[in-house]
């Protein structure tokens, strides 16, 4: 590994030893948010920042880095800055500080999508507190996964972390419903990428200048989803429809995929995304835990005629849908600096 590659990597190896014991509610905020920073987002855009006070925090969406044409709605945005605020939560309960959250807390400032402030007594969590090691050891893992079945009592776990964040998981092991959700996904991605729109879009969070975000870090390998690392692969994904190729690609990978799991809301609004975001980094937690990996599928909830079609006419809204099951180590993506994202 490059020195230039130690250094994008830098921001996954946090030593909890250091964190200040004895230190002011200001720099003890400072220190868990290297964890919150360590939550997935979409293309890996991490499209958060925060506004430190002296003992509060302010999460706040950076739209500079949405997703225009496959996030519209910046959708994907708020889920994965709820990502960011689970991992705040489990850090400060893990290291004993007593907190209160407030999300979405001043209506006129639509990008604020939280505010943490820490209390000389209030809430701890000490179930999510127990997540706290698997937050470094989290990764997207989009390479073919084992066949071995993920047993249930785990599956009812991942259903039980969704529903205490007020979401619902719902588990797609069978064949058919696998094959369902792979047409889905067929669908999704030809529609996507026939897009010139969307291919400009993802060249630019896949383009090998990238170096402290985006998804330009994968390896190159013959199972990987998407693999446009190169300037030549970067310029086809602008200039050619390849839907054909990546649908295929897709639909190998669910029919190889022990357990696909949509996770929904019943509501379909900012907060509900909020909410769905904290759900799905528990989930993912708590499967990491388990000795489990996930990666994501959402072309089909991302095209809006197809949405309704992945929860099969549930009346809970689909956020997200992702394969889980066993494989081999992933590297873990680069992160921008904490000092980059605070102010």
């Amino acid at each position: 590994m490059t020195q230039t590659q130690d250094d994008r990597l830098h921001a996954w190896c946090v030593d909890e030893q250091t964190f200040p014991t004895s230190a002011s509610a200001h720099e003890k905020l400072r220190f868990c948010l290297q964890y919150a920073i360590l939550a997935p987002s979409t293309h890996n855009t991490q499209p958060w920042r925060f506004v430190l006070g002296d003992d509060n925090v302010l999460l706040c969406a950076d739209r500079s880095r949405g997703l225009p044409v496959s996030d519209t709605y910046d959708r994907e945005l708020a889920i994965s800055c709820g990502a960011a605020l689970f991992n705040l939560r489990v850090a400060l309960s893990h290291f004993g500080c007593a907190y209160a959250i407030r999300t979405m807390p001043a209506s006129a400032e639509p990008d604020v999508i939280a505010s943490v402030q820490l209390l000389d007594e209030g809430f701890i969590d000490g179930p999510v507190a127990g997540l706290f090691a698997a937050i470094p050891r989290r990764v997207t893992n989009r390479q073919m996964y084992d066949t071995r079945r993920v047993p249930q009592a785990v599956v009812d776990q991942l259903c039980a972390c969704a529903e205490s964040e007020g979401a619902r998981l719902q588990p797609v092991a069978d064949d058919a419903g696998r094959m369902r959700l792979g047409e889905l996904i067929d669908r999704a991605d030809r529609a996507q990428l026939g897009d010139a729109r969307f291919r400009r879009e993802l060249a630019l969070w896949v383009s090998a200048a990238r170096r402290d975000d985006g998804m330009a870090s994968y390896s190159s390998t013959e199972s990987s989803l998407l693999d446009f690392a190169s300037p030549v692969l970067t310029s086809v994904v602008r200039t050619f429809d390849i839907g054909g190729g990546i649908a295929a690609s897709h639909r190998r990978i669910v029919e190889g995929s022990p357990l696909l799991v949509c996770l929904s809301t019943p509501a379909d609004n900012q907060e509900n995304w909020i909410m769905a975001g904290q759900a799905m980094q528990r989930v993912l937690l708590t499967l990491t835990d388990n000795g489990l990996y996930a990666s994501f599928l959402n072309q089909p909830i991302e095209v809006e005629a197809l949405r309704a079609d992945v929860g099969a006419g549930a009346s809970d809204h689909p956020q997200l849908l992702l394969r889980v099951g066993y494989g081999a180590s992933q590297a873990h993506t680069p992160r921008r600096s904490l000092a980059s994202v605070v102010s």
